[in-house]
């Protein structure tokens, strides 16, 4: 496990803050790129793009959106989750025929406290990945 700090490992170096592209964090949100090698083999009309913001907040209303373009008759709606305040992510209550539902949440490594980031450090990866989501939404039609 690596013990340098966030902001160590993000920038190549602390005093230029160049953002480290090489470092994987980093280099898998630059979704533009990936769906780039997506769009060789799949046409965007068979992808559907998930808010990952939009389906912690509204996890029914993001959940419907997928039923829909699957063309499934929608059965999970917004009875199904609860929030687990300690993670803030929600959970699902899976049917359980013998015992009615019981919830299932993410692992451990999902909805763990993170850090405190230095301010001016989301500035500069804000800035760094504004050029690639703009083309991100501009791909696929959609902010």
């Amino acid at each position: 496990m690596d013990s340098r700090s966030f902001e160590e490992m993000v920038f190549v170096d602390n005093t230029s803050r160049i953002v480290d592209t090489q470092w994987s964090p980093v280099r898998i949100g630059v979704y533009a790129k990936h769906l780039k090698h997506w769009l060789q083999y799949f046409p965007l009309e068979q992808m559907h793009f998930v808010s990952g913001e939009r389906l912690i907040e509204n996890p029914a209303d993001e959940m419907l959106k997928v039923q829909q373009f699957l063309g499934l008759r929608p059965v999970i709606n917004h009875k199904h989750f609860y929030l687990k305040s300690r993670k803030g992510f929600p959970c699902i209550l899976k049917p359980n025929r013998q015992k009615g539902s019981h919830p299932h949440c993410l692992g451990e490594t999902k909805g763990r406290i993170h850090p405190m980031i230095d301010p001016s450090v989301i500035r500069r990866l804000r800035d760094f990945y504004k050029p690639f989501n703009i083309k991100f939404y501009r791909m696929v039609n959609q902010d």
